[in-house]
């Protein structure tokens, strides 16, 4: 079985977050069977609420733009290249700092559900 996603025919879609995601790989959709990615994108001035989720670890891979990146308690920078693991049950968000879209993969395993997501705000 060939598991693939074409880019351009993948709809995006608002998350509980605020993000615009386009769901690249996911359980649900393509018949993966334990993890998720996605494409997460914040426009400029753009914050996603402050979450968190009680099972899924999520990385954030940085593919375009900048921003600031709220973890716990921690808040720091982050632009093209960078990674940050995010555990379940630590609070984040993501604010685009710049003038152009901010880009994301956003890899959870479990997969992301909606019913894992707690809004904190």
């Amino acid at each position: 079985m060939l598991l693939k996603t074409e880019y351009e025919k993948v709809e995006a879609y608002i998350t509980k977050d605020s993000s615009i995601i386009r769901e690249l790989m996911h359980p649900a959709v393509h018949g993966n069977s334990k993890q998720s990615i996605a494409e997460a994108t914040v426009p400029p001035g753009g914050v996603t609420i402050l979450h968190k989720h009680g099972i899924a670890e999520e990385i954030y891979n940085i593919t375009e733009g900048s921003g600031i990146m709220t973890l716990g308690s921690e808040e720091f920078e982050v632009c093209t290249g960078d990674t940050i693991c995010i555990l379940p049950g630590i609070p984040h968000r993501i604010r685009n700092n710049c003038e152009k879209e901010l880009k994301i993969f956003c890899c959870c395993a479990p997969a992301y559900s909606h019913e894992d997501t707690e809004l904190l705000e």
